[in-house]
């Protein structure tokens, strides 16, 4: 079930008004990321305020989510001895059937679910569509009425009452908008018996009746499911003299489809009509017309091939959704935030919170394009994460920043004060206002890392967006960077002090220089456009980021907070990096070797997960993490740059790959988020390269995806991580797009002048049929008409087709890459991160396993 955007605060009053002191505590199972995390932030505060228990329990993959379900949810069932109460997935579990996973929804079982509900708020793409709009528990007849009442197709209505368990999406607007062709294909494939695929048996008169029977029969009551043809040949194998093998059809989507309450009863199909009655006159001499025949129902057998052909067509509409390839929406703190608005909860805190997890989608490359490098504006979904939704979003940020910090009055139009603020003058504030200062601001922030807790020569070293269009990792980038500073007119010593200690005029003037001589080095998004007006109220400030101000203990902006998180859930706040004669240590942190399965490092991630929840509501913790996320930095720019000069970055059929198996920082990449880091900046630089020398991006203008393998030596695996390229519709370059359109049109003609023949040989064999005066209709005349049905739908199938793979045109497909290889291959493969383009792969079988990978197709 899902619930819809316009109701996203039923669930939550119903809770308020419910919740006692007596009532079970509310389970809040949360990633181990950084929008989660904000998410987790926002929820708890909205909770504690309404006085609801509540428990936090970091899941760091599928294995920890299954041994939270078995330990944590499955207790919590009336079935097993529990109250029920209330789940809430931040970030897990929505690519998968949740209720299988947890074990509250077994096959089998009179009951499903017993009284425990799960809320499921997630940014990935795609959903589980069992989870969207299934989901339903499996009760009595009585039971069933009140619960299914107020729910159509899977949506909730204001007339559902909560409170019988299932599980509940939150939809972010995209399974209104967009998904009604699933919706449709799901619900007719949980509507639908299941039936032989053997279309060359020809069964007895008998079995034919009793099949048409059951076709046109009732529709099995709610929650009950469906009995199928074939049990139902099993149940009479004893007394039929028929011995043929029985196959049953399985599934071909990506998901098994549960068995959920029917929307509504069969839909029928069209059957065919018999001939009308004829009336004919020979000479003067008239004859009576024959007398009219009742219209012949169709055969079983042509019923069968009906119902499999509509199978088939359903199944490919969800296999079509599934192998889109992955992409982000909304983020979790963003509909976190939607919450507390429609509760009427906005404070700065939360708004703080939720600033801070949308920039991190963007640090961590998550857009409509799935994990990729982001080398353009704008996205090929206007409704994607990154594009028009993205961009209204971020408007709305800003409207709620202006709205919750009104400016000073030394910061109004009045006299000459009007643009005494720093940031409006184009300055980076570094500093609080006064002592009593915890407002947000915007404040027009270039792309470099840190700039306020290093030097700002270190800060524009190692800024992903400098590094790859200067190219940092050569010698000549080294000295385009100096020519840059030299400009401007900051000498070397002056930028590589502190960014705070800098000369105050230097600081002033910045902007204005950086806009001036960005250009002549193609750095057109180094510094965000100059607000309309000048003055706060008044411009939109596109493209600006937020600041924060703790008085005078710190002034940190989103960005960094983003940075310094993310660090802590990677590397761990207390880890002192040493690197002595060639060995890693961690100050203590060292793992066991026989840790084969990685619970021991799931241990040490939950435990950074406590640090960096600890680090959002605590400035002092962040000021302490702040090297940390310095020296992962530094870590990424040292193995980036010995990669590419070392030419250790191979082009393969279908992506390029980078293996770090050694070095000084080979450690920190053991981490699936660190490694990403370091793809999106070797991803990023390969871009950049490819539009220097072809002039437009590669493998079609979709980008050049990457591969990255990071060696665990402790455990004897490598970590894969697969991103795209950042291409898709709207990013590659004009002579790609103009040859995809003349392809689509020619197309559009072959399919025309195919249609145009097809219905020509029709005609020919109607005509034919009428000649031959026959008033039988049999099979062979079933058969003709099913042909010609098929026929004028295969036109639309195959622009359905085209469009769901322009739909999906750049998406990373990785994760779907990796399932192809397991299934192929007896490489010793893990697949546990909710991120889906990332593997572990046995040391041993990394070979085997990017050669099958490489003939796959892993951008779409």
């Amino acid at each position: 079930m899902y619930l819809p955007r316009s109701l996203l605060s039923k669930l939550y009053l119903h809770l308020q008004k419910t919740h006692h002191i007596l009532s079970p505590q509310v389970q809040i199972l949360v990633a181990l990321e950084p929008d989660a995390l904000c998410g987790c932030r926002i929820l708890t505060q909205l909770l504690k305020r309404d006085y609801i228990g509540h428990k936090i329990q970091p899941i760091a993959g599928y294995g920890d989510l299954e041994q939270a379900g078995r330990n944590i949810i499955r207790p919590m069932m009336e079935s097993q001895g529990g109250s029920g109460g209330v789940v809430i997935c931040l970030g897990v579990g929505g690519l998968v059937d949740l209720g299988g996973l947890l074990g509250i929804d077994a096959d089998g079982e009179q009951s499903s679910y017993g009284g425990v509900e799960v809320w499921v708020i997630d940014a990935r793409r795609p959903w589980n569509l069992g989870n969207v709009f299934g989901g339903l528990p499996r009760l009595s007849d009585s039971d069933m009425e009140n619960v299914s009442a107020g729910v159509d197709g899977g949506r909730l209505g204001r007339e559902y009452k909560p409170g019988k368990g299932g599980i509940i999406v939150f939809d972010d607007g995209d399974i209104e908008e967009e998904m009604a062709a699933e919706r449709d294909a799901y619900l007719a494939l949980v509507d639908m018996p299941e039936v032989e695929d053997n279309e060359d048996s020809d069964g007895s008169d008998t079995e034919s009746e009793a099949d048409a029977d059951d076709f046109h029969g009732k529709a099995p009551k709610p929650g009950q499911k469906r009995k199928s043809w074939s049990d139902r040949d099993e149940e009479d194998e004893s007394s039929d003299d028929d011995d043929r093998p029985r196959q049953r059809r399985r599934s071909n989507s990506s998901s098994p489809i549960p068995s959920s309450p029917s929307r509504a009863p069969q839909r029928g199909l069209l059957s065919l009509s018999g001939p009308a009655p004829m009336t004919s006159s020979v000479g003067s001499r008239s004859v009576s017309p024959t007398p009219a025949q009742p219209p012949r129902a169709p055969s079983a057998r042509t019923l069968r091939r009906r119902l499999l052909k509509l199978r088939r067509k359903n199944e490919s509409v969800l296999e079509a959704y599934y192998s889109l390839g992955a992409s982000y929406s909304e983020p979790i703190a963003s509909m976190m935030y939607s919450l507390a608005s429609e509760l009427g909860r906005e404070d700065n805190d939360l708004l703080w919170m939720t600033i801070v997890g949308v920039t991190s989608m963007e640090l961590y490359g998550r857009s409509a394009l799935g994990v990729a490098v982001s080398t353009q504006k704008s996205s090929p979904s206007p409704q994607g994460w990154l594009g028009t939704r993205g961009s209204r979003i971020r408007q709305l940020l800003r409207d709620e920043v202006r709205r919750l910090n009104p400016p000073e009055l030394s910061d109004s139009s009045f006299g000459s004060n009007r643009n005494i603020s720093p940031e409006n003058s184009g300055v980076i504030p570094t500093t609080a206002r006064g002592p009593q200062d915890f407002s947000i601001r915007l404040s027009p922030e270039p792309k470099f890392l840190l700039i306020r807790h290093w030097s700002l020569y270190d800060s524009m070293l190692h800024s992903p967006y400098l590094s790859a269009r200067l190219h940092i990792w050569s010698e000549t980038g080294r000295k385009r960077l100096h020519k840059l500073l030299a400009k401007m007119g900051v000498s070397l010593v002056q930028c590589k002090q502190s960014y705070t200690h800098m000369d105050m005029e230097l600081k002033r003037g910045l902007r204005t220089k950086l806009l001036k001589y960005s250009t002549l080095y193609g750095l057109d998004d180094l510094v965000p456009a100059a607000d309309t007006d000048g003055k706060d109220r008044g411009g939109t400030k596109e493209g600006w980021g937020f600041v924060r101000s703790w008085g005078w203990r710190a002034t940190l902006s989103a960005q960094d907070v983003g940075v310094v998180v993310g660090a802590i859930l990677e590397v761990g706040k207390k880890a002192v990096t040493t690197y002595e004669n060639g060995n890693w240590d961690r100050s203590g942190e060292a793992k066991e070797a026989a840790d084969e399965d990685g619970t021991l490092e799931g241990e040490e991630w939950v435990g950074r997960f406590w640090d960096a929840y600890d680090a959002l509501s605590n400035v002092e913790e962040l000021k302490t993490a702040l090297p940390t996320a310095q020296h992962l930095h530094r870590a990424i720019l040292r193995t980036g740059t010995s990669l590419i000069e070392k030419r250790q970055i191979k082009h393969l059929r279908a992506f390029r790959l980078a293996i770090v198996k050694e070095g000084p920082d080979v450690g920190l990449f053991t981490h699936p988020a660190a490694l990403t880091k370091l793809a999106l900046w070797l991803g990023e630089a390969i871009a950049e390269q490819e539009k220097e020398s072809k002039g437009k991006l590669g493998f079609g203008g979709r980008g050049t995806p990457l591969v990255a393998a990071g060696l665990n030596e402790n455990r004897g695996v490598y970590v894969v991580v697969g991103t795209g390229g950042g291409g898709g519709l709207g990013f590659g370059d004009k002579t790609a797009a103009k040859e995809k359109k003349e392809k689509r049109e020619a197309k559009a003609k072959a399919r025309e002048l195919k249609k145009q023949n097809k219905e020509k040989i029709r005609e020919e064999k109607r005509e034919a049929r009428r000649k031959a005066s026959n008033n039988d209709v049999d099979d062979d005349e079933d058969d003709e008409t099913e042909s010609e049905a098929s026929d004028s739908s295969s036109d639309e199938d195959e622009e359905e087709e085209e469009e769901e793979q322009k739909k999906g045109f750049g998406r990373n497909r990785f994760g779907n890459a990796f399932q192809e290889v397991v299934e192929e291959t007896s490489a010793r493969v893990r697949i546990d991160s909710f991120e889906h383009c990332v593997v572990e792969v046995k040391r041993e079988d990394l070979s085997g396993f990017l050669e099958s990978l490489s003939m796959k197709a892993v951008v779409g």
